[in-house]
């Protein structure tokens, strides 16, 4: 990864730099939410990742200044026994996009292939299951119209060691701390296998995986709106300001692995 300018809290000139561009950035995306309500458009923005990467951070900035009429955040809780009794994907359905609706999923029909398999949540027969059928679901999403981007934000072992131990100390955050979370350094190695089969398995060109590198925060929450913006095209749009960083936020390639953790 490209040697990347770290913003601190704590540095002054550095901080007012990244809430100028923050807030240019938002401004930006107030604008694509006007055409997406003017065409009543529906997007879905779903959000994976290693535990502690920076999910709820990069949604509040995300949705700070939007339309909170036509945006939704969903975060799938543990599955009621209805739930476990109902086609898999039929509790994400009721969550979808309407026209003019901008939805983030904060963890998705991807638990699947992530913590439920990692976890031992899931039998081999419904994994599989999963993986036949979650390309041709998303296919027919998108010939309905809904506009899907789907990040996995990822994150180095020892910046999530260093994250899950602060989280666990700060009274304001120490309710994000699972059991699931307490095994997430434990069963590195798992998860990494997981994300991989689930890009090798579910990347394709409608719905491509775009990975974000999120060990500086303040920088990955920059780039995915940045990504997210340049995804498409809007009246008004500033190119300059919405052209990502490709060492920050990059699309899934089988042979791309080397830049992974």
């Amino acid at each position: 990864m490209a040697k990347q300018k770290k913003y601190h809290d704590d540095d002054d000139g550095d901080d007012r730099h990244y809430k100028k561009t923050l807030r240019a950035l938002q401004i930006e995306l107030v604008k694509l939410q006007r055409v997406l309500i003017a065409e009543d458009r529906k997007v879905l923005i779903i959000l994976e990742g290693r535990d502690a990467a920076g999910k709820d951070g990069a949604i509040k900035r995300i949705t700070a200044h939007m339309s909170p009429r036509e945006t939704r955040v969903h975060a799938p809780a543990k599955p009621s026994n209805r739930d476990e009794s109902e086609w898999y994907f039929q509790r994400f359905v009721r969550h979808l996009p309407a026209g003019g609706e901008f939805v983030i999923f904060n963890r998705s029909w991807y638990n699947r292939s992530g913590v439920e398999q990692v976890m031992g949540f899931c039998t081999k027969v419904q994994l599989e299951a999963f993986y036949e059928s979650v390309i041709p679901f998303e296919d027919m999403l998108i010939r309905d119209g809904i506009a899907i981007r789907k990040y996995y934000l990822d994150i180095s072992r020892k910046e999530q060691k260093e994250r899950l131990a602060e989280r666990a100390k700060s009274p304001l955050t120490s309710w994000k701390i699972s059991p699931v979370d307490a095994k997430a350094q434990k069963m590195w190695k798992e998860y990494s296998k997981a994300r991989d089969e689930t890009f090798e398995r579910t990347d394709h060109p409608a719905a491509p995986w775009r990975i974000v590198q999120t060990d500086i925060k303040k920088i990955a929450r920059l780039e995915i709106i940045r990504d997210l913006l340049s995804s498409f095209d809007y009246k008004g749009q500033d190119k300059k300001l919405t052209r990502p960083d490709r060492d920050v936020v990059f699309f899934y390639t089988p042979d791309g692995k080397e830049r992974l953790a």
